[in-house]
């Protein structure tokens, strides 16, 4: 296998410190897999400009990356203030869902906050935690009312406007798109996105409302679920199953569970991806301190490893890239991470992913038998990216995958698969034609060499009838 091949990819963050053009051509250049869009900061005109921006980069380039939006989801903030506020331990404060209700900041010895949402004193119960602005101010209920939610700070911190608000083990009677999501998910239909990811899906009906949404609006982009929280934790296997993919998105899920549980259920996250052959991302914190320093911490260093050893997908970059002073260094660090840590032993291959169908356990024996050709490279021919999808969950650890398809979205869907180089070829009616056109192609990006061995999973014609194929090849 070539030094230079790298199975997991990389997915970042745009914003304000890279969607300049000549940042995007050095990220591209530096190898980024996937752009991520998130829809709790950005406009409409920013995704429309900059999408346009993005790929007309990857064209001048001639390196492709795929485009993901994070919706929003449901969420609980706290409103607007005046000033912000020094809380210490054993103040009181009051949540209200009526705005009319709040209309002193001091009332009634306690703050007079109001949120966004009305169900909040029906979901929660006395003696319930209230985490406030990504957990930094802790609170607990003393009591409630129909209109209001008294607590105590138990934490001090500033409390300013629109905080997030997280209730560690309380079931939100939330709706999994809001209206914001919708509009947000027709805009990135228009520009032609390839993914969505879903925030705080906390049970399989929130994926399958969402495929019902997209799929009426034409789109077959996949869709990412991101577990936040102890519900989805507890529906982990059924929502698995029902989207596209995963993300392990730590920020809040951190902060919804025990913190000694995260490194437990990132674990059982993956594994649970790898049984079900779905992709899986690791997100959030993962060079946290490079925003404003050169050089990652060696524990920042250790976790980018951790997820490259547990055969994560894809790890991902949040505020390093979109507001960061390091970027480009950023991905630089990943690449340089991920390359070594790939080195390591491991399995040959996963034994434990689920096959179901003959074709599924015949790639099976494609990887096995690269395996034993000292890491020969795998080709495969897809025009739905299953096949690909398959041998990606596989995890063939010494044979890079070189998946061809004829389809611009699949193309750009098997980006994010681990261990997977997709390319964009048009398949010809003869299928020795095709195989031959993929060859030139590896030929002339330098992929391989002549005299190289490959094993080849194609169809041959049989009288007059198409047979599946596993063929050892030897490219000239």
């Amino acid at each position: 296998m070539r030094s230079s091949y790298r199975h997991t990819k990389v997915i970042f963050t745009i914003g304000p410190a890279t969607d300049d053009e000549e940042t995007l051509e050095k990220l591209v250049r530096a190898g980024v897999d996937i752009c991520r869009f998130n829809m709790a900061h950005a406009t409409h005109d920013y995704v429309r400009d900059t999408v346009a921006r993005l790929r007309k980069v990857c064209e001048k380039v001639e390196r492709h990356v795929s485009v993901m939006v994070d919706i929003k989801g449901p969420e609980i903030r706290t409103g607007v203030v005046p000033y912000a506020l020094d809380l210490e331990p054993g103040n009181k404060v009051d949540f209200y869902v009526n705005p009319d209700d709040a209309k002193d900041l001091e009332q009634d010895g306690a703050y007079a906050i109001t949120v966004n949402y009305p169900g909040l004193a029906k979901d929660v119960v006395v003696g319930n935690t209230v985490l406030v602005d990504s957990g930094l101010i802790r609170m607990k209920i003393l009591s409630k009312d129909e209109k209001r939610v008294r607590c105590e700070v138990l934490t001090p911190g500033p409390l300013g406007n629109r905080r997030h608000i997280n209730l560690p083990g309380v079931k939100v009677n939330l709706p999994c798109l809001t209206e914001k999501d919708k509009n947000d998910i027709k805009l990135s239909i228009e520009c032609n996105v390839e993914f969505f990811a879903l925030s705080f899906a906390r049970e399989a009906d929130d994926l399958r409302v969402m495929r019902r949404f997209i799929a009426e609006h034409d789109s077959q982009a996949h869709i990412i679920a991101k577990i936040e929280d102890q519900s989805a934790v507890s529906n982990l296997d059924a929502i698995v199953d029902a989207s596209d993919g995963l993300m392990v998105a730590r920020g809040d899920l951190g902060i919804e569970i025990p913190y000694e549980d995260l490194p437990v259920v990132q674990r059982r996250a993956v594994q649970t991806c790898h049984r079900q052959g779905k992709p899986v991302i690791i997100a959030t914190h993962m060079l946290e301190s490079m925003i404003s320093s050169p050089m990652p911490t060696r524990a920042e260093i250790t976790d980018v490893a951790n997820a490259v050893y547990e055969q994560a997908d894809c790890v991902m970059l949040s505020g390093e890239t979109t507001i960061g002073k390091y970027p480009v260094e950023c991905v630089e660090v990943l690449n340089r991470i991920i390359r070594k840590t790939e080195l390591g032993q491991g399995p040959l291959y996963n034994e434990n992913v689920r096959l179901i169908t003959p074709k599924a356990k015949m790639l099976r024996s494609a990887v096995v038998l690269a395996s034993d050709m000292a890491g020969a490279p795998i080709v495969v021919f897809t025009r739905r990216g299953q096949m690909a999808q398959i041998l990606s969950s596989l995890r063939p650890r010494n044979s890079p995958v070189y998946a061809f398809t004829s389809d611009n979205l699949v193309f750009k869907q098997m980006l994010p698969l681990w261990g997977i180089e997709p390319f964009l070829l048009e398949f010809d009616d003869d299928p020795e034609e095709t195989v031959q056109k993929a060859f030139k192609a590896l030929l002339k990006y330098s992929w391989v060499r002549r005299g190289d061995n490959m094993v080849v999973i194609t169809n041959s014609k049989i009288r007059d009838r198409f047979v599946d194929t596993i063929q050892i090849r030897v490219v000239e």
